[in-house]
């Protein structure tokens, strides 16, 4: 367990995640067909050659995934009880096969819950950037977090 309890958690707290991803183009093809979208933007090379990328996109979905998940060591690895939501999920540029991606998170509130006296909520804000620095994703993610064991 690496995660951090909800006492720790503090409103304005930000961290750097160590982990970053270099997304492959084998990533992106399987996440898109595991998950039925056939669009062709991103399984078609001819198709998204012809579109004002000129190459295939990572699928949005696998992005948001890969940004919450690499926050998961640093923030809730074993003290997380459940997550409780995504909202605001933005992604203002795209993400190519071969793009590396890094996330910054700030937990921009945190409040004890009324129904969980072992536990609490927090609210974190996750960035993804690309490496150019690029921001390709933001994200809050609501999480349900055990409080430190006594």
């Amino acid at each position: 367990m690496s995660g951090l309890w909800f006492e720790d958690l503090t409103e304005g707290l930000v961290v750097e995640h160590a982990t970053r991803r270099t997304v492959t183009e084998t990533d992106n093809v399987l996440f898109t067909t595991m998950t039925m979208n056939p669009a062709p933007l991103h399984l078609d090379h001819d198709y998204a050659s012809r579109t004002e990328f000129g190459k295939p996109l990572v699928n949005s979905m696998f992005t948001l995934a890969l940004v919450v998940g690499l926050s998961v060591p640093e923030l809730t690895l074993g003290t997380i009880v459940a997550q409780l939501g995504l909202t605001d999920a933005v992604f203002p540029a795209p993400v190519f096969h071969g793009d590396t991606v890094r996330v910054s998170t700030e937990v921009v509130e945190a409040r004890e819950s009324r129904s969980r006296p072992d536990a609490g909520i927090v609210v974190f804000a996750h960035r993804a950037s690309n490496q150019r620095d690029e921001t390709v994703c933001t994200v809050r993610r609501t999480g349900l977090m055990h409080r430190r064991p006594t």
